[in-house]
């Protein structure tokens, strides 16, 4: 099973989580944890970057929900990164792209993220 993720605190409460692979029934529970211990470390912004992403299912959907749910309460804010036309059309089908702020590339995203600039690579 090809899957990784890889998590990147960039400034000011923000964090990229990128991941590599399918996100499905069996390696969602590891995004989820993931992406609950960046709110628990005070995350207010996370970007979850789906460009090496093959596959997402709905409990990976379900695990970005509840993402949003747990930000929104203190301000924060949670966005992706997809370019795949595949992926991008199954938030469109859910109606959750009017949920999620959908970017094109990282960078696009990372520049959204009030004021927080990538550091240099």
């Amino acid at each position: 099973m090809n899957f990784d993720i890889k998590t990147e605190e960039l400034a000011n409460e923000a964090y990229v989580i990128a991941l590599t692979g399918e996100v499905d029934l069996y390696t969602a529970p590891e995004f989820k944890q993931q992406l609950l211990e960046v709110i628990g470390q005070g995350a207010k912004e996370v970007v979850v970057d789906f460009s090496d992403t093959t596959f997402i299912d709905s409990t990976t959907l379900g695990v970005l929900v509840g993402g949003v749910k747990r930000l929104r309460p203190n301000g924060g804010r949670l966005s992706l990164v997809c370019n795949d036309r595949n992926i991008t059309k199954i938030f469109e089908i859910t109606g959750l792209d009017r949920v999620f702020t959908i970017y094109p590339t990282r960078e696009e995203a990372v520049d959204k993220l009030g004021g927080v600039s990538q550091p240099p690579a």
